[in-house]
């Protein structure tokens, strides 16, 4: 059986930029919905939650940063986010992340990339989900940051729980040293080995009293979450 097509909210103020993605969206046979300003998106997004958000950083009245946030904080379920913006410097696509976007496209961009990245963010597992994310055993709430493994509250400190959400959210892709260092710190990380010391705490966390680990390792590339039902 086929999957079906997405249903896609876009918020661009940029009316050339809304026609050419109708276009390219109506020739693929997917739906998509558009607003021209921040307020009025929002409500949509809220209103009738899509499968995938397309976001324009800069908008009118309320900026794609806030309409994230807003998004975050008051929908029901996670609706995966795109954002796009002209702005290519790091802190930039960091506070983009920072705010709840699940990825980033910088403009100009080539029409065939975004409908692979909205097609990929529509067949997560949590398109569509609560704020409550499960992967096997575990159980991560993203608004009350609370984490269980079967049942059992997890004991993290603030910098591992930062890690096991970004290590959940990028599941089952493996995240490297880097991208993690980047997810959690930003721009600015501790001098020396940031990693270590807090992966060690998660593991103990997380696998101390189980059977079945599942932070893994994966050798010359970085680190994953496996899931253990």
């Amino acid at each position: 059986m086929d999957t079906p097509a997405p249903r896609i909210l876009v918020i661009e103020d940029n009316p050339v930029l809304r026609a050419n993605l109708d276009a390219m969206f109506v020739e693929h046979g997917i739906h998509a919905d558009f607003a021209a300003d921040g307020l009025s998106g929002l409500q949509a997004a809220l209103s009738e939650p899509p499968d995938v958000l397309v976001l324009d950083l800069g908008l009118p009245g309320l900026d794609g940063l806030r309409v994230c946030e807003r998004l975050r904080a008051q929908a029901d379920r996670h609706v995966p986010v795109l954002m796009l913006t002209a702005r290519d410097a790091l802190d930039d696509k960091l506070l983009g992340f920072r705010s709840g976007a699940d990825d980033y496209l910088v403009k100009p961009f080539a029409a065939a990339e975004l409908l692979a990245r909205c097609l990929a963010l529509s067949q997560r597992h949590r398109a569509g989900t609560t704020h409550v994310l499960r992967i096997g055993s575990l159980s991560i709430d993203r608004r009350s940051g609370l984490a269980q493994r079967a049942g059992r509250p997890l004991d993290l400190q603030q910098t591992a729980q930062r890690l096991l959400l970004a290590l959940a959210e990028a599941w089952p892709r493996t995240l490297t040293r880097s991208e993690l260092i980047e997810r959690v710190w930003g721009a600015s990380p501790p001098e020396s080995g940031p990693l270590r010391t807090h992966l060690y705490l998660l593991r103990r966390a997380l696998d101390g009293p189980a059977d079945t680990p599942m932070l893994k390792t994966v050798h010359g590339v970085g680190f994953r979450l496996e899931a253990d039902t």
